[in-house]
């Protein structure tokens, strides 16, 4: 026989996801994860579809500052505004977390949203100089171990 697919609750998949039910739910209505609908009304999530990476711009963190995509801003200046160190925003850049626009002479222009975005994720996970912060599609990296992993 087949095996068949696997369903978990919605509440479980938002656990695991660490999504809120909500943007889970958002995600199900418009297709990007598969579901199906129980005889008592309540939703299951296909583990495998919950296996699919996530997109960065699919995340609650990132869609926070969706209204900033697009808009140019130089490694040094994002710094300053977001209170981070030249060379950490270098460093996203240099990764490809952040997106580069441009270049103005000597000074490369970059996604504000993107620097946003990660500068949310640091303050929410890092703090740590060394530690992982991100996978190498810009989504937050979770631990297998330790006080993050889930």
């Amino acid at each position: 026989m087949a095996a068949l697919p696997t369903f978990i609750p919605i509440k479980d998949a938002a656990e695991y996801l660490d999504l809120p039910l909500a943007e889970l739910r958002e995600m199900v209505d418009s297709g990007k994860i598969d579901a199906v609908a129980l005889p008592d009304g309540e939703i299951a999530v296909s583990e495998k579809s919950m296996n699919k990476p996530l997109r960065k711009e699919d995340l609650p963190e990132y869609k926070k500052h969706a209204h900033l995509v697009g808009v140019e801003v130089g490694i040094a200046e994002a710094a300053r505004e977001f209170g981070m160190a030249t060379s950490t925003v270098h460093g996203w850049v240099k990764s490809n977390y952040v997106a580069r626009l441009g270049q103005n002479g000597q000074k490369i222009l970059i996604d504000k949203a993107d620097v946003a975005y990660c500068v949310e994720i640091y303050k929410k996970h890092g703090q740590q100089r060394g530690r992982r912060l991100f996978n190498d599609d810009g989504t937050p990296y979770k631990p297998k171990t330790g006080p993050l992993a889930s």
